[in-house]
């Protein structure tokens, strides 16, 4: 049994910093999935996230398991649903779109997937989801059929990850979206981190090494990398 978050707390009190490959079912092969496995064990990976907005393959299972046979990283969903739930991972972000005002995803899904978590191992994490306005529309505000935050809007962000906190939720998620034009602005990643105390994860738009650096230095404790790992599974060789 692996204790995700409990690890992420540590990482955090020892500044040390984390980054999780998320992969998105719908654009795996799963043919191909031996040679990605090795790709990512090669990454400087410490989680992988498995997810997606709008999953329309039902390969999860099947995804999960042929990872854990040669991959030994903590095996993390990231649902745009409670379809997206599997039994084969290790845990699971129980995410809150706290930017939106939708009730699905404020508390409609959630209510969906507790009985279905109820019956699993999985360890869920309660994280205050944020989307976060990225210069163009994203899978995630189109499928929440949400605003974004404006990513110049530093304090209505901070606000909110402060409520998220105080709801007892044990991570902030910042997330430009998948495929997103410009990632979450570094201001805003410093303020949420200098007036939160709970873990900080930031994803979306991240497009380089630097941009990671970037993020860490700027507070991240936890960087996703998705779009830019697909599209070029070396991303991590690219010095």
């Amino acid at each position: 049994m692996k204790n995700i978050y409990q690890d992420i707390l540590l990482a955090k009190k020892e500044k040390r910093k984390l980054l999780a490959i998320l992969l998105d079912p719908d654009k795996i092969d799963l043919n191909a999935v031996p040679a990605l496995i090795q790709k990512v064990i090669n990454a400087p990976a410490t989680h992988v996230f498995i997810g997606g907005s709008h999953v329309t393959h039902n390969i999860i299972d099947e995804l999960i398991l042929k990872i854990k046979s040669s991959c030994e990283l903590p095996i993390v969903l990231f649902p745009g649903n409670p379809s997206q739930i599997s039994i084969h991972a290790d845990g699971i972000l129980f995410l809150s779109l706290l930017s939106g005002r939708n009730p699905d995803f404020l508390i409609e899904h959630q209510v969906k997937a507790a009985p279905i978590l109820k019956k699993t191992d999985l360890e869920i994490i309660p994280t205050s989801y944020l989307l976060i306005e990225s210069g163009n529309e994203t899978a995630v505000a189109r499928v929440s059929k949400t605003t974004p935050i404006s990513r110049i809007d530093v304090e209505e962000v901070c606000n909110t990850a402060m409520a998220g906190e105080m709801l007892g939720h044990q991570l902030i998620y910042l997330e430009a979206g998948s495929g997103a034009k410009q990632s979450v602005p570094l201001e805003m990643i410093r303020e949420v981190a200098k007036n939160t105390t709970i873990p900080l994860v930031v994803g979306g738009g991240i497009t380089s090494l630097l941009g990671i650096q970037n993020a860490y230095e700027a507070g991240a404790d936890l960087v996703v990398i998705g779009t830019a790992f697909e599209k070029n599974p070396s991303f991590f060789e690219n010095k």
